[in-house]
C-alpha cells in the first residue's frame, strides 16, 4: 500500500477521510460536542425537564476545552511536539481565547452575541479543526502520531505534574498550578450556573408596516386601517403582564405662552400581553380613527397596576411605565 505521504493531494484527502479511522480522542471530542449541543437545546424541546446539572457538565467542556483542544491537536499532531500537561493547559487557554474572539466577532455582525450564533460558530470551528487535526495526524507515519493515553491517563498526568526526582520547589509550583486551574473552573461554573441579575427594563417599540423603524402612518383618514406593529421585550427577570393603551389626542400650541395643551384625549384601544423573561412579542396592529381633528397617537405601556380612567391626559402619560407617540394628521382630505 502506498504511504499517505507519497500520494497525490486528491488521493491523500480521500485516503485520510474515507479509509483511515479517526483517533479515539477526536471521536470523543465530536461525540461530546454533539451531546453538549443537545443539552443546550433540550429545555426548548422539553420545557418541564430539569437537567441543569447535566447541562452544565456537558456544556462547560464545549466552551472551556473542546475548541482549544481541537486547535492544539491541529497545530501539534506529533507525539513529541508537546507534553501532555502542556497540551491540556494550552487547550484550556486557547478555548478561552477562541470563545472570546468568536464573541467579539459576532458582536459586529447582524446576528449579535446570541445563543444560536454562538452555538453555530463554536460547532463549526470545532468540527473544522477536528477534521484538520485528523488530517495532520494521518499524513504522519503511524509511530509519530499523537495518541491520547486514555488507559494510563491518570498516571501520565501524575508523572507530568510530579516527575520523579523533582525538587520541593517544583512540586509546590505544580500544586499551585493545579489549585489555580481548579479555582478557575469553579469560578467559571459559578458564573455560568448563578448568573448575575442585570438591569431590569422592558423594551417598548412601534414599527411601520414593513416591520422597520420607518413608514409610519402620518396622515390618517376616518374609516381606513393603517397597518403597523407594536413590540415588547421583557428584561424584568420575571413573568410580566403588560397593558398597552392607545389614545388619540389633539393638541394646540399657544404661541404666546410657548406651550401646548391637550384639547381632545380619546381612548382608542387596550391590549393585555403576558411575557416571560427574555421573551419578545411583535404584534400586528391597525391604527384607525372615526373622526377628524387628531394630530397625535399616544401608546402607553403599564407593567403592573393600571390607573383608573379618572387619571387622564398628561397625568396618565406620566403614570405609564413607557410611552411612545406618533405625530399624525387626521382629516377628510
Amino acid at each position: 500500500m502506498t504511504p499517505v505521504s507519497e500520494k497525490t493531494p486528491g488521493q491523500k484527502i480521500f485516503s485520510v477521510f474515507f479509509r483511515q479511522g479517526y483517533p479515539a480522542d477526536l471521536k470523543l471530542l465530536a461525540a461530546w460536542l454533539a451531546a453538549g449541543i443537545f443539552a443546550i437545546y433540550i429545555p426548548l424541546l422539553i420545557p418541564w425537564l430539569d437537567i441543569t446539572a447535566i447541562r452544565v457538565a456537558l456544556v462547560l467542556p464545549v466552551i472551556l476545552f473542546i475548541p482549544g483542544y481541537s486547535l492544539i491537536s491541529a497545530l501539534f499532531p506529533k507525539e513529541g511536539d508537546i507534553d501532555l500537561m502542556t497540551r491540556i493547559a494550552l487547550s484550556i487557554g486557547a478555548s478561552v481565547a477562541v470563545v472570546s474572539l468568536i464573541g467579539l466577532g459576532l458582536n459586529f455582525t447582524p446576528w449579535g452575541i446570541r445563543l444560536d450564533p454562538i452555538v453555530i460558530s463554536l460547532t463549526l470551528f470545532a468540527m473544522v479543526l477536528i477534521l484538520v487535526a485528523h488530517y495532520t495526524r494521518a499524513v504522519l507515519p503511524p509511530q509519530e502520531r499523537f495518541r491520547m493515553p486514555f488507559s494510563a491517563l491518570a498516571g501520565s498526568i501524575r508523572d507530568e505534574i510530579f516527575p520523579k526526582g523533582a525538587g520541593r520547589i517544583e512540586q509546590v509550583l505544580s500544586v499551585a498550578l493545579i489549585l489555580g486551574i481548579v479555582i478557575t473552573l469553579m469560578i467559571t461554573i459559578f458564573v455560568i450556573t448563578v448568573p448575575r441579575q442585570g438591569e431590569q427594563f422592558t423594551e417598548f417599540f412601534i414599527l411601520g408596516e414593513n416591520r422597520t423603524a420607518a413608514d409610519y402612518p402620518d396622515k390618517i383618514r376616518p374609516g381606513q386601517d393603517y397597518p403597523m406593529y407594536v413590540g415588547l421585550r421583557n428584561h424584568e427577570y420575571r413573568d410580566m403582564r403588560y397593558t398597552i393603551e392607545t389614545w388619540m389626542i389633539r393638541t394646540e400650541f399657544n404661541n404666546v405662552t410657548n406651550t401646548s395643551r391637550m384639547v381632545t384625549v380619546d381612548p382608542y384601544d387596550r391590549l393585555f400581553i403576558t411575557l416571560a423573561h427574555n421573551e419578545t412579542r411583535i404584534i400586528p396592529y391597525n391604527l384607525s380613527v372615526n373622526k377628524t381633528g387628531y394630530n397625535r397617537a399616544e401608546f402607553l405601556l403599564f407593567n403592573d397596576a393600571v390607573p383608573g380612567f379618572e387619571v387622564a391626559g398628561s397625568d396618565r402619560i406620566n403614570a405609564s411605565y413607557r410611552d411612545l407617540h406618533l405625530i399624525v394628521r387626521s382629516d377628510e382630505g
